[in-house]
């Protein structure tokens, strides 16, 4: 679909630096696409499925031509019935297979909640560990152009709630492509969320295969006063709004879960020992999402570190909408981030 890559292409390509990696910087986008690529490549049971992955657009350039490299029998389109194609992807990881089934909208992956819920999440649990479904569920969520309340939902918080379900959520280049590689060779389905925002976003990633352990968050700004816990998209608007604040000499903890499902639990407690106040930011809607349960964490297992009551910086608890100008004032940025940092601060 052409369209898809209009608001895509309005994003500033934004740089996160990070001194500890090396590599060729490249685009998000481009990271998830040599994943893929070096993945079916060195195992020939990874497969990928979904509706549009063969078109010229290529899932925003992250299935770009694979079939034609591999073959329409490891890379094809697919008719929507999404609930179908997650059982088949179910059956297909239960028989040996690697498939990775791509949902080019988050609202989409609503429809296959019985197969993924019901059967892909509990079939190694209910076979006493004798079945084990490796199946990568790729699934890109977000604003754009107007999409409005159908095809922009942030859903990942609402499948915190199933076991035996893994949620990534990368925001760098370096971890799409860690992640993703980790997710291919889990042996549990994945549910790998991709923001359509960071498409853009340039990093250093190495050209070698390499994987990322799920659980295992990353400071990406170090700071004294305030701790901020970011999910997806929201760690380059808690960057930004760092590195406002540092004008107004407060000192702000940038932390990147990148997987919400396991959490990183320690990364967050020693950060918030040493600030006392906590921000959560994520793309989904702030009543039961993601930075719900965090808070909950916290407030069970930390609650003697907060000096001031755990804030949340969500989307409103509203259909989203589709002007132009109420998305604007519906996403949470850095400048509404800034806001609760200052007032956490009084």
């Amino acid at each position: 679909m052409p369209w898809t890559t209009i608001e895509v292409e309005k994003q500033d390509k934004f740089i996160i630096d990070d001194d500890t990696q090396s590599g060729r910087t490249i685009s998000y986008k481009d990271a998830i696409y040599e994943a893929l690529d070096q993945s079916m490549a060195r195992d020939p049971r990874v497969f990928i499925m979904g509706e549009g992955i063969d078109d010229v657009a290529g899932v925003f350039g992250t299935t770009k031509d694979l079939h034609l490299k591999y073959g329409r029998h490891r890379v094809f389109d697919t008719p929507i019935a999404e609930n179908s194609l997650t059982g088949i992807a179910a059956g297909a990881a239960m028989a040996g297979l690697r498939p990775i089934l791509v949902h080019a909208r988050m609202d989409f992956l609503l429809l296959s909640f019985d197969q993924l819920v019901n059967h892909a999440s509990k079939w190694s649990y209910m076979t006493g560990g004798e079945v084990s479904v490796p199946m990568v569920v790729r699934t890109i969520s977000a604003r754009g152009w107007g999409s409005g309340a159908q095809h922009s939902q942030c859903i990942q918080g609402m499948l915190m709630n199933v076991p035996g379900l893994k949620i990534a959520v990368p925001a760098t280049p370096y971890d799409a492509k860690g992640l993703m590689v980790s997710s291919i060779i889990d042996n549990n389905p994945v549910l790998f969320v991709e923001h359509r925002w960071l498409y853009k976003t340039m990093g250093k990633v190495p050209d070698t295969l390499y994987s990322i352990p799920f659980g295992k968050g990353a400071i990406r700004k170090k700071g004294s006063n305030v701790t901020i816990v970011a999910i997806s998209y929201m760690v380059i608007e808690a960057l930004k709004a760092a590195q406002k604040l540092e004008d107004e000499n407060i000192s702000v903890e940038v932390i990147d879960l990148r997987t919400i499902k396991p959490i990183d639990e320690d990364i967050i407690f020693e950060s918030l020992a040493k600030t006392g106040r906590l921000i959560i930011t994520d793309t989904g809607a702030k009543t039961g999402g993601a930075a719900s349960e965090i808070a909950a964490v916290v407030s069970e297992k930390a609650f003697g570190y907060l000096k001031k009551p755990i804030v949340r910086v969500c989307c409103p608890d509203t259909p989203t909408p589709t002007s132009d100008v109420l998305e604007k004032a519906y996403y949470p940025d850095s400048e509404t981030i800034c806001s609760a940092v200052r007032e956490l601060m009084k």
